[in-house]
């Protein structure tokens, strides 16, 4: 009888919470335009700003700084086209602040984003990470000036689970007068996320890493920053962001927040005790294995490994066949044969960087599974490294 499959990618996205998924279920009938003013369209704006408190809410922030977006990629564009942006009322460069710092370790779309502005003349600095995905933060002391437009650091890493401290991220930006921007789509829902304690100016956040649906984010935007619509056309979101409204996304978002504020905390504890169990097990029967990541640090629910003699998308087939769903980064750069950009920052060599997966825990994964994954992993392990000549020539 062939075993369940078991689905430890979460990472990449989410299953439904099946309250969600009731939720959206319900409101399938709901059409109207939330921008009409008939009684239909009056039904649809509700349950738009009953899900606009509840995204608020779980964050510390006031509903009218909550502007829903396509994705979390599309929050985080529209927080660094600001300094691009030509408007007189938002543009960041009346006082001469055309400078991004990010860091070397952000999501492909902060990265692919800031490639561009630096090719429309934006001075963008990348930070280094160090071995652990820590920022540097005396590099962003000794690089920051008040040239500075934006510093965009995000939160938790997608594929090592190392956590920043954007509290004091934060200071240092507004100490020069510069805004901050962190992307928290891997940390809300899994640790508290209070926007008055980070002092943040914006912050991202996605429906499908949260057990709601795909093709749903939000960003905050802190009262009085300055901002600039990244797409135009429509007076939706309060003039910032153009296009009706995606109302059963929006709902079910609404809905995954409510359920993560009721079980998030009970849940970090049970996924924490499963990755520290799977990460005993690995480090005594697998031999010549490296963690990354911060140890203490990090995600509950993220475990990064580094396999020598063993490449990581040959483990990730093998452990497919035995049911087990892991990847080997993140989901948008899955691609690329290139080796992860995240751990190549932290210094790894890119042969080792090429033997590395990433398990990502869920609200579903049970004590069973860790155990049954605890004891394939060796034997695919084993088998892949009797199959490489290099790793059989180095022992």
């Amino acid at each position: 009888m062939r075993r369940k499959r078991i689905y430890m990618d979460h990472n990449a996205t989410t299953p439904l919470h099946p309250e969600v998924k009731k939720v959206m279920e319900k409101t399938m009938s709901v059409f109207g335009n939330p921008s009409s003013l008939h009684a239909f369209g009056r039904s649809a704006r509700r349950l738009v700003e009953e899900a606009r408190k509840n995204v608020a809410s779980f964050i510390g922030a006031e509903a009218d700084e909550i502007i829903f977006t396509g994705s979390g990629s599309e929050a985080n564009n529209t927080v660094l086209s600001i300094l691009t942006c030509s408007s007189r009322e938002c543009s960041l460069k009346r006082g001469n602040r055309s400078d991004v710092i990010t860091s070397q370790i952000e999501h492909p779309c902060i990265l692919e984003t800031s490639k561009c502005l630096e090719e429309r003349g934006v001075n963008v600095h990348f930070l280094a990470a160090d071995c652990l995905g820590k920022v540097n933060i005396e590099e962003l002391k000794g690089t920051i000036s008040e040239k500075t437009g934006i510093v965009s650091i995000m939160m938790a890493n997608n594929e090592i689970g190392t956590i920043q401290g954007i509290r004091e991220i934060a200071d240092i930006a507004h100490h020069y007068g510069a805004l901050c921007h962190t992307d928290a789509v891997q940390a809300v829902g899994k640790i508290p996320v209070d926007v008055n304690e980070l002092k943040v100016d914006f912050l991202t956040l996605s429906g499908h890493k949260i057990y709601g649906p795909k093709g749903i984010g939000a960003l905050y935007v802190r009262k009085g920053t300055p901002f600039c619509p990244l797409i135009r056309g429509g007076h939706q979101e309060m003039g910032r962001r153009a296009g009706t409204e995606n109302t059963l996304g929006i709902v079910g978002l609404g809905k995954a927040v409510q359920m993560r504020a009721k079980e998030m905390g009970k849940e970090e504890k049970r996924l924490r005790k499963f990755k520290e169990f799977l990460k005993k097990e690995i480090e005594e029967k697998i031999p010549d294995v490296r963690f990354n990541g911060h140890p203490s640090e990090s995600l509950a629910s993220t475990l990064n490994v580094s396999f020598d003699g063993a490449e990581g998308e040959t483990i990730l087939l093998y452990l497919d066949l035995k049911g087990i769903a892991v990847s080997t980064g993140s989901a948008c750069a899955s691609g690329s044969l290139d080796p992860s950009h995240v751990l190549l920052a932290t210094g790894m060599p890119a042969e080792r960087a090429h033997g590395s997966i990433r398990i990502s825990l869920g609200r579903e994964n049970s004590m069973e599974e860790i155990e049954y994954t605890a004891e394939v992993l060796p034997q695919v392990i084993k088998k892949i490294r009797q199959m490489s000549t290099a790793y059989a020539k180095e022992k």
